[in-house]
């Protein structure tokens, strides 16, 4: 229960923290402020702003891009909810040494039968792919957002505020 009680802190700090900056989707997807970039040193000073303004909204975009890799890689899916869904079994129904008629099964071999059947299951998933296909797609999408959007008005007033 206290490792329940854990996660969901941490689920509201990184709520607070991080989702607290989403701007509203007629924000980041205003069709009005798009225009291409005249040389790259405007591209480069767009996408150093749009990253920080639009960071949650980025965010955001990369944890959709992750459910949807996982959920479509069901090998991937399988293994990952074999691995989690083991190790949060030993550890709440085999907390102790069990007996079956001459053998002793502790948590340290029902752990090793674990990794044995899950690590291969999860290799063959093919997770590097998957983790090289989602810094892919998330690049493309969050560089090509932040260099075609004009920053707003509120940017020519963010270097007097750094001064002040």
């Amino acid at each position: 229960m206290e490792a329940l009680m854990r996660v969901t802190d941490t689920l509201k700090s990184f709520r607070e923290a991080r989702l607290s900056g989403l701007r509203p989707p007629q924000e980041f997807f205003d069709v009005t402020r798009v225009s291409r970039p005249a040389d790259m040193n405007q591209a480069t000073s767009r996408i150093s702003y749009n990253t920080r303004y639009f960071s949650g909204n980025y965010l955001l975009i990369v944890a959709l891009l992750a459910v949807y890799a996982v959920l479509t890689n069901w090998l991937l899916l399988i293994s990952l909810v074999f691995l989690v869904g083991g190790f949060a079994a030993i550890n709440r129904f085999a907390p102790d040494a069990t007996q079956f008629g001459e053998h002793t099964i502790t948590q340290k071999h029902l752990y090793t039968g674990l990794f044995v059947i899950g690590i291969p299951m999860f290799w063959i998933a093919g997770p590097f792919g998957t983790f090289f296909w989602l810094i892919g797609a998330s690049g493309v999408l969050i560089l090509g957002h932040a260099s075609l959007l004009e920053p707003g008005v509120e940017s020519d007033y963010a270097n007097i505020q750094d001064q002040v």
